[in-house]
Protein backbone atom coordinates (compact mmCIF):
# COMPACT_ATOMS: atom_id res chain seq x y z
CA UNK A 1 0.00 0.00 0.00
CA UNK A 2 1.47 3.32 -1.09
CA UNK A 3 0.43 6.85 -0.11
CA UNK A 4 -1.95 8.39 -2.59
CA UNK A 5 -4.38 11.26 -2.78
CA UNK A 6 -8.01 10.16 -2.55
CA UNK A 7 -10.24 10.63 -5.57
CA UNK A 8 -13.40 10.35 -3.43
CA UNK A 9 -14.03 11.94 -0.02
CA UNK A 10 -17.10 10.92 1.97
CA UNK A 11 -18.12 13.49 4.61
CA UNK A 12 -20.30 12.15 7.43
CA UNK A 13 -21.44 14.55 10.17
CA UNK A 14 -22.49 12.62 13.27
CA UNK A 15 -23.96 13.49 16.63
CA UNK A 16 -24.87 10.72 19.07
CA UNK A 17 -25.15 7.96 16.45
CA UNK A 18 -23.14 5.23 18.19
CA UNK A 19 -25.72 2.58 17.26
CA UNK A 20 -25.20 3.00 13.51
CA UNK A 21 -21.61 4.17 12.99
CA UNK A 22 -19.87 0.79 12.83
CA UNK A 23 -22.40 -0.64 10.36
CA UNK A 24 -22.20 2.54 8.27
CA UNK A 25 -18.40 2.23 8.17
CA UNK A 26 -18.64 -1.42 7.05
CA UNK A 27 -21.12 -0.60 4.26
CA UNK A 28 -19.15 2.40 3.03
CA UNK A 29 -15.83 0.56 2.87
CA UNK A 30 -17.47 -2.40 1.10
CA UNK A 31 -18.91 -0.18 -1.64
CA UNK A 32 -15.74 1.87 -2.09
CA UNK A 33 -13.51 -1.23 -2.16
CA UNK A 34 -15.72 -2.69 -4.87
CA UNK A 35 -15.39 0.50 -6.91
CA UNK A 36 -11.61 0.28 -6.61
CA UNK A 37 -11.14 4.02 -6.03
CA UNK A 38 -8.77 5.80 -3.65
CA UNK A 39 -10.97 7.18 -0.91
CA UNK A 40 -11.16 8.72 2.51
CA UNK A 41 -13.96 8.66 5.06
CA UNK A 42 -14.29 11.91 7.01
CA UNK A 43 -16.36 11.51 10.16
CA UNK A 44 -17.06 14.79 11.95
CA UNK A 45 -18.04 14.16 15.56
CA UNK A 46 -20.23 17.11 16.49
CA UNK A 47 -19.73 16.94 20.26
CA UNK A 48 -21.28 13.48 20.79
CA UNK A 49 -21.84 12.26 24.35
CA UNK A 50 -23.07 8.69 23.73
CA UNK A 51 -19.80 6.91 22.94
CA UNK A 52 -19.67 7.85 19.25
CA UNK A 53 -16.34 9.61 19.74
CA UNK A 54 -14.69 6.53 21.29
CA UNK A 55 -16.02 4.28 18.52
CA UNK A 56 -14.68 6.62 15.87
CA UNK A 57 -11.26 6.60 17.53
CA UNK A 58 -11.34 2.81 17.34
CA UNK A 59 -12.23 2.85 13.64
CA UNK A 60 -9.54 5.42 12.86
CA UNK A 61 -6.89 3.42 14.72
CA UNK A 62 -7.65 0.36 12.58
CA UNK A 63 -8.00 2.10 9.21
CA UNK A 64 -5.85 5.05 8.03
CA UNK A 65 -8.45 5.84 5.37
CA UNK A 66 -10.88 6.73 8.17
CA UNK A 67 -10.29 10.32 9.27
CA UNK A 68 -12.05 11.81 12.26
CA UNK A 69 -12.54 15.44 13.24
CA UNK A 70 -13.74 15.95 16.81
CA UNK A 71 -15.54 19.12 17.90
CA UNK A 72 -15.14 20.37 21.43
CA UNK A 73 -18.88 20.95 21.66
CA UNK A 74 -22.01 20.52 19.58
CA UNK A 75 -21.91 23.14 16.81
CA UNK A 76 -24.59 21.90 14.41
CA UNK A 77 -24.71 20.17 11.07
CA UNK A 78 -23.66 23.20 9.04
CA UNK A 79 -20.46 23.64 11.05
CA UNK A 80 -19.71 19.92 10.74
CA UNK A 81 -20.17 19.98 6.98
CA UNK A 82 -18.09 23.12 6.64
CA UNK A 83 -15.21 21.48 8.53
CA UNK A 84 -15.57 18.33 6.44
CA UNK A 85 -15.60 20.22 3.16
CA UNK A 86 -12.48 22.13 4.14
CA UNK A 87 -10.67 18.96 5.14
CA UNK A 88 -11.75 16.84 2.16
CA UNK A 89 -9.09 16.19 -0.47
CA UNK A 90 -10.96 14.18 -3.09
CA UNK A 91 -11.93 15.46 -6.51
CA UNK A 92 -15.42 14.16 -5.77
CA UNK A 93 -16.99 14.87 -2.36
CA UNK A 94 -20.03 12.99 -1.08
CA UNK A 95 -22.02 13.78 2.04
CA UNK A 96 -24.52 11.53 3.79
CA UNK A 97 -26.08 11.24 7.23
CA UNK A 98 -24.80 8.79 9.84
CA UNK A 99 -28.18 7.27 10.76
CA UNK A 100 -28.20 4.59 7.99
CA UNK A 101 -31.27 6.09 6.35
CA UNK A 102 -29.05 6.93 3.36
CA UNK A 103 -27.87 3.85 1.46
CA UNK A 104 -24.12 3.71 0.63
CA UNK A 105 -24.94 1.45 -2.32
CA UNK A 106 -26.12 4.60 -4.12
CA UNK A 107 -22.54 5.94 -4.24
CA UNK A 108 -21.71 4.55 -7.74
CA UNK A 109 -24.80 6.31 -9.13
CA UNK A 110 -23.73 9.59 -7.53
CA UNK A 111 -20.23 9.29 -8.99
CA UNK A 112 -21.68 8.57 -12.44
CA UNK A 113 -23.97 11.60 -12.17
CA UNK A 114 -21.03 13.79 -11.15
CA UNK A 115 -19.56 13.14 -14.59
CA UNK A 116 -22.48 15.15 -15.99
CA UNK A 117 -23.18 17.75 -13.30
CA UNK A 118 -21.28 19.79 -10.72
CA UNK A 119 -23.63 18.82 -7.91
CA UNK A 120 -25.98 15.86 -7.42
CA UNK A 121 -28.85 16.11 -4.95
CA UNK A 122 -30.61 13.04 -3.57
CA UNK A 123 -34.38 12.84 -3.70
CA UNK A 124 -36.15 10.63 -1.17
CA UNK A 125 -38.99 9.75 -3.52
CA UNK A 126 -40.37 7.23 -0.99
CA UNK A 127 -39.56 8.70 2.37
CA UNK A 128 -39.76 6.52 5.50
CA UNK A 129 -40.47 9.25 8.03
CA UNK A 130 -43.60 10.03 10.05
CA UNK A 131 -46.17 12.29 8.44
CA UNK A 132 -45.39 15.13 10.86
CA UNK A 133 -41.97 15.34 9.20
CA UNK A 134 -43.08 14.70 5.61
CA UNK A 135 -45.78 17.36 5.36
CA UNK A 136 -43.67 20.29 6.66
CA UNK A 137 -40.87 19.09 4.38
CA UNK A 138 -43.17 19.29 1.35
CA UNK A 139 -44.24 22.81 2.32
CA UNK A 140 -40.62 23.81 2.92
CA UNK A 141 -39.49 22.52 -0.48
CA UNK A 142 -42.40 24.17 -2.29
CA UNK A 143 -41.61 27.52 -0.62
CA UNK A 144 -37.91 27.34 -1.46
CA UNK A 145 -38.67 26.40 -5.08
CA UNK A 146 -41.05 29.36 -5.42
CA UNK A 147 -38.71 31.94 -3.85
CA UNK A 148 -35.36 30.81 -5.29
CA UNK A 149 -36.29 29.30 -8.65
CA UNK A 150 -34.23 26.15 -7.92
CA UNK A 151 -36.55 23.36 -9.00
CA UNK A 152 -35.72 20.33 -6.85
CA UNK A 153 -38.07 17.91 -5.13
CA UNK A 154 -35.98 17.50 -1.98
CA UNK A 155 -33.74 20.43 -1.14
CA UNK A 156 -32.62 19.11 2.25
CA UNK A 157 -31.84 15.46 1.49
CA UNK A 158 -28.73 14.46 3.46
CA UNK A 159 -27.25 12.54 0.51
CA UNK A 160 -25.46 14.85 -1.93
CA UNK A 161 -22.43 14.79 -4.19
CA UNK A 162 -20.15 17.60 -5.34
CA UNK A 163 -17.23 18.22 -7.58
CA UNK A 164 -14.25 19.66 -5.76
CA UNK A 165 -14.82 23.18 -7.16
CA UNK A 166 -18.29 23.40 -5.60
CA UNK A 167 -17.30 22.70 -1.99
CA UNK A 168 -14.23 24.91 -2.38
CA UNK A 169 -16.60 27.87 -2.85
CA UNK A 170 -19.06 26.90 -0.10
CA UNK A 171 -19.29 28.86 3.16
CA UNK A 172 -21.65 26.75 5.27
CA UNK A 173 -22.67 28.31 8.59
CA UNK A 174 -25.75 28.80 10.73
CA UNK A 175 -28.32 26.40 9.25
CA UNK A 176 -27.35 26.87 5.60
CA UNK A 177 -26.81 23.13 5.03
CA UNK A 178 -30.50 23.07 4.02
CA UNK A 179 -29.79 25.40 1.11
CA UNK A 180 -26.62 23.97 -0.45
CA UNK A 181 -28.31 23.55 -3.87
CA UNK A 182 -29.46 27.19 -3.80
CA UNK A 183 -25.96 28.39 -2.92
CA UNK A 184 -24.46 26.26 -5.70
CA UNK A 185 -27.02 27.40 -8.27
CA UNK A 186 -26.37 31.05 -7.37
CA UNK A 187 -22.72 30.51 -8.37
CA UNK A 188 -23.67 28.99 -11.71
CA UNK A 189 -22.95 25.33 -10.94
CA UNK A 190 -25.05 22.70 -12.70
CA UNK A 191 -27.28 20.51 -10.51
CA UNK A 192 -28.81 17.10 -11.14
CA UNK A 193 -31.38 15.34 -8.97
CA UNK A 194 -31.19 11.62 -8.25
CA UNK A 195 -33.96 9.50 -6.73
CA UNK A 196 -32.43 7.51 -3.87
CA UNK A 197 -33.44 4.71 -1.53
CA UNK A 198 -34.45 5.90 1.92
CA UNK A 199 -34.51 3.52 4.89
CA UNK A 200 -36.34 3.83 8.20
CA UNK A 201 -34.13 4.89 11.10
CA UNK A 202 -32.71 1.74 12.70
CA UNK A 203 -31.30 3.26 15.90
CA UNK A 204 -31.01 6.53 17.74
CA UNK A 205 -33.44 9.43 17.55
CA UNK A 206 -33.85 12.42 15.27
CA UNK A 207 -31.88 15.45 16.46
CA UNK A 208 -34.36 17.96 15.04
CA UNK A 209 -37.64 19.22 16.46
CA UNK A 210 -40.25 21.64 15.17
CA UNK A 211 -38.01 24.59 16.05
CA UNK A 212 -35.93 23.73 12.98
CA UNK A 213 -38.73 24.99 10.73
CA UNK A 214 -38.54 28.47 12.27
CA UNK A 215 -34.75 28.43 11.93
CA UNK A 216 -35.13 27.19 8.37
CA UNK A 217 -37.49 30.06 7.53
CA UNK A 218 -35.10 32.64 8.96
CA UNK A 219 -32.19 31.09 7.09
CA UNK A 220 -34.22 31.24 3.89
CA UNK A 221 -34.16 35.03 4.25
CA UNK A 222 -30.39 34.80 4.75
CA UNK A 223 -30.01 32.71 1.59
CA UNK A 224 -32.15 35.06 -0.47
CA UNK A 225 -30.04 37.96 0.75
CA UNK A 226 -26.60 36.42 0.16
CA UNK A 227 -27.53 34.97 -3.23
CA UNK A 228 -29.29 38.05 -4.61
CA UNK A 229 -28.18 41.13 -2.64
CA UNK A 230 -24.94 40.20 -0.89
CA UNK A 231 -22.86 42.42 -3.15
CA UNK A 232 -25.51 45.10 -3.65
CA UNK A 233 -27.22 45.60 -0.27
CA UNK A 234 -28.19 49.15 -1.16
CA UNK A 235 -30.53 47.76 -3.83
CA UNK A 236 -32.47 45.90 -1.13
CA UNK A 237 -32.37 48.30 1.82
CA UNK A 238 -32.27 51.45 -0.27
CA UNK A 239 -35.14 50.24 -2.44
CA UNK A 240 -37.24 49.50 0.63
CA UNK A 241 -36.27 52.86 2.15
CA UNK A 242 -37.22 54.88 -0.92
CA UNK A 243 -40.52 52.98 -1.17
CA UNK A 244 -41.35 53.78 2.45
CA UNK A 245 -40.42 57.43 2.01
CA UNK A 246 -42.57 57.83 -1.12
CA UNK A 247 -45.51 56.02 0.53
CA UNK A 248 -45.25 58.35 3.56
CA UNK A 249 -45.26 61.44 1.35
CA UNK A 250 -48.31 60.14 -0.56
CA UNK A 251 -50.16 59.51 2.71
CA UNK A 252 -49.30 63.02 3.92
CA UNK A 253 -50.61 64.55 0.71
CA UNK A 254 -53.77 62.47 0.99
CA UNK A 255 -54.20 63.57 4.59
CA UNK A 256 -53.81 67.24 3.65
CA UNK A 257 -56.32 66.85 0.85
CA UNK A 258 -58.83 65.30 3.25
CA UNK A 259 -58.28 68.06 5.82
CA UNK A 260 -58.85 70.75 3.20
CA UNK A 261 -61.96 69.29 1.57
CA UNK A 262 -63.84 68.04 4.63
CA UNK A 263 -65.28 70.42 7.23
CA UNK A 264 -64.51 67.97 10.02
CA UNK A 265 -61.60 65.54 9.84
CA UNK A 266 -62.60 61.84 9.98
CA UNK A 267 -61.72 59.69 12.97
CA UNK A 268 -59.04 57.81 11.06
CA UNK A 269 -57.04 60.91 10.12
CA UNK A 270 -54.79 60.58 13.20
CA UNK A 271 -53.94 56.94 12.35
CA UNK A 272 -53.09 57.97 8.78
CA UNK A 273 -50.90 60.79 10.11
CA UNK A 274 -49.09 58.32 12.41
CA UNK A 275 -48.52 55.88 9.55
CA UNK A 276 -47.26 58.59 7.22
CA UNK A 277 -44.87 59.92 9.87
CA UNK A 278 -43.51 56.44 10.61
CA UNK A 279 -42.90 55.73 6.91
CA UNK A 280 -41.12 59.05 6.37
CA UNK A 281 -38.84 58.29 9.35
CA UNK A 282 -38.17 54.63 8.47
CA UNK A 283 -37.44 55.36 4.81
CA UNK A 284 -34.25 57.40 5.30
CA UNK A 285 -33.15 55.00 8.06
CA UNK A 286 -33.30 52.03 5.68
CA UNK A 287 -31.52 54.05 3.01
CA UNK A 288 -28.77 54.90 5.52
CA UNK A 289 -28.44 51.25 6.53
CA UNK A 290 -28.03 50.33 2.88
CA UNK A 291 -25.24 52.88 2.49
CA UNK A 292 -23.53 51.57 5.64
CA UNK A 293 -23.77 48.01 4.32
CA UNK A 294 -22.23 49.10 1.02
CA UNK A 295 -19.39 50.76 2.93
CA UNK A 296 -18.83 47.64 5.03
CA UNK A 297 -18.80 45.53 1.88
CA UNK A 298 -16.24 47.81 0.25
CA UNK A 299 -14.02 47.70 3.34
CA UNK A 300 -14.20 43.91 3.53
CA UNK A 301 -15.03 41.79 6.52
CA UNK A 302 -13.50 38.94 8.49
CA UNK A 303 -15.25 35.62 8.51
CA UNK A 304 -15.95 34.04 11.90
CA UNK A 305 -13.45 31.35 12.92
CA UNK A 306 -14.40 27.75 12.11
CA UNK A 307 -15.87 25.35 14.62
CA UNK A 308 -13.51 24.28 17.45
CA UNK A 309 -11.82 21.04 16.34
CA UNK A 310 -9.93 19.62 19.32
CA UNK A 311 -8.73 16.38 17.77
CA UNK A 312 -7.97 15.07 14.27
CA UNK A 313 -7.23 11.41 13.66
CA UNK A 314 -5.39 10.15 10.56
CA UNK A 315 -4.51 13.62 9.30
CA UNK A 316 -3.22 13.58 5.69
CA UNK A 317 0.43 13.99 6.58
CA UNK A 318 0.25 11.06 8.99
CA UNK A 319 -2.00 8.60 7.22
CA UNK A 320 -2.54 6.77 3.98
CA UNK A 321 -5.67 6.12 2.00
CA UNK A 322 -6.60 3.09 0.01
Amino acid sequence: MTPTEPSVSVVIPCYNEVGSLRELYVRLTAVLHELGVAYELLFIDDGSTDGSRELLRELAAADPACRVLVFRRNCGKSAALDAGFRAARGGRVLMLDADLQDDPREIPRFLDALERADMVVGWKAQRHDPIEKRLPSKLFNATVRALTGVQLHDMNCGFKGFRRDVVAEMDVYGELHRYLPVLAAARGFTIEELAVTHHPRASGVSKYGFERYLRGLLDLFTVLYITKYRFRPLHLLGGAGVSCLLAGIVFWLLLNAVMITLPEPPRWHFLLWMLATALVIVGPLLLGLGLLAEGQLAAGFRRLPPAPIVEELNAPEAGHVR
